[in-house]
């Protein structure tokens, strides 16, 4: 009971803190620096299309009116893209919303939601948010998915399996055997989430989750965002692919009506269009990933396989105090904080620049603690 008598949410009470990265106002404020290679939040470091910011223009959008809630241009053009029904695709304020808005739709407080660890920290912060009982299977030793245990949880029938293919902050991706195998393993009742942010990124012989689980007879929702590939973070866009219109229309109800702002609704649907911009940027990222992956492990470092648009390692310490030692070297890192994990750390992967900052800082940190 809050003071003046007022009851509070024991659950919202319990939720542990987002770890949303380090603000730049921060990092100029703790160090004293004014320029940093900023690789904490996975953001495209090529910017966005120019097409979307054509497209931001006084007469692209009023910002003085309501945006449409239904955001009906934008879902037609996705419906289009994935070749799938309109009536199954929902969007959101970024995916986040997209996972909150599955979590209260399906979630009873008490039931088991089934997730991965380490985990995207939104996962674990919306089952506990609703009261579910939260289930966390670890990765393997070799930084791989753990599908027999994960196959063995489902045998329990949890509310919700959530789990993001590239895994982040892990980076891994299921292949189209490893996905098979836990839509085989998923019994009725549980809803498998799979969360697909960084799929732009993955390799191309890979599963598309869509496609997958389009005929599957399994209950599911794909969730993808326009943040990463499409370098959209700050308008904030996600979507979802249902497997049944009544889990969209759920979902929608789950979310505030005017949730998808009018510039965010216009930026979009320019993104969208203009695919080639998308795969050119992403392209770069992907070899660049692979060059920070050789770096690292080049200092001796153990980096997991990645096709995010990041990087995990073990820096073989405490990660606060090496991302701290980073910050001081102007780089800017994600700790990771979860139990079990806090040696490791997360960092995008930035332009080429930004890249050879953090591959000489990592190296400077190690040097030093030598």
């Amino acid at each position: 009971m809050a003071s003046g008598g007022l009851h509070t949410n024991p659950f919202l009470a319990a939720l542990p803190a987002y770890n949303s990265g380090m603000n730049i106002e921060v990092a100029k404020a703790a160090t004293g620096r004014s320029q940093f290679a900023r690789l904490a939040s996975n953001e495209n470091p090529h910017g966005c299309s120019p097409s979307v910011l054509d497209a931001l223009n006084p007469e692209g959008y009023e910002p003085w009116r309501y945006n449409d809630p239904a955001a009906a241009v934008l879902r037609e053009r996705l419906a289009a893209h994935l070749a799938v029904p309109l009536d199954r695709v929902v969007v959101g304020n970024g995916s986040e919303e997209l996972i909150a808005a599955a979590t209260r739709a399906f979630v009873m407080p008490g039931d088991t939601f089934l997730t991965v660890l380490p985990s995207f920290g939104r996962h674990e912060i919306e089952a506990i948010a609703v009261g579910a009982r939260l289930s966390k299977v670890a990765m393997t030793a070799d930084l791989r998915f753990p599908l027999d245990a994960l196959e063995a949880a489902l045998d329990e029938a949890p509310a919700i399996l959530m789990l993001a293919s590239p895994w982040n902050p892990v980076g891994i991706a299921l292949c189209a055997d490893e996905l098979q195998r836990l839509i085989n393993a998923v019994r009725p009742g549980t809803l498998f989430v799979l969360d697909e942010a960084y799929i732009e990124f993955a390799d191309p012989s890979g599963p598309d989750g869509v496609e997958m689980l389009r005929n599957s007879g399994v209950d599911h929702v794909v969730l993808r965002t326009f943040s990463k590939a499409y370098g959209l973070a700050g308008l904030r866009v996600g979507y979802g692919v249902c497997s049944d219109p009544e889990f969209a229309r759920l979902m929608t109800g789950a979310k505030t009506p005017f949730d998808v702002n009018s510039a965010a609704q216009v930026a979009a649907i320019a993104a969208l269009a203009d695919q080639p911009w998308m795969r050119a940027t992403v392209a770069t990222i992907v070899a660049e990933r692979k060059r920070v992956a050789v770096g690292l492990r080049a200092l001796g470092l153990r980096v997991a396989p990645s096709q995010g648009n990041f990087v995990f390692f073990d820096c073989g310490g405490e990660s606060s105090r090496f991302a701290l030692a980073l910050l001081h070297e102007g780089v800017i890192v994600k700790d990771w904080r979860e139990a079990g994990y806090t040696t490791f750390i997360r960092a995008t992967v930035g332009s080429a620049h930004d890249n050879d900052q953090l591959l000489a800082a990592v190296a400077t940190v190690l040097a030093e603690r030598a």
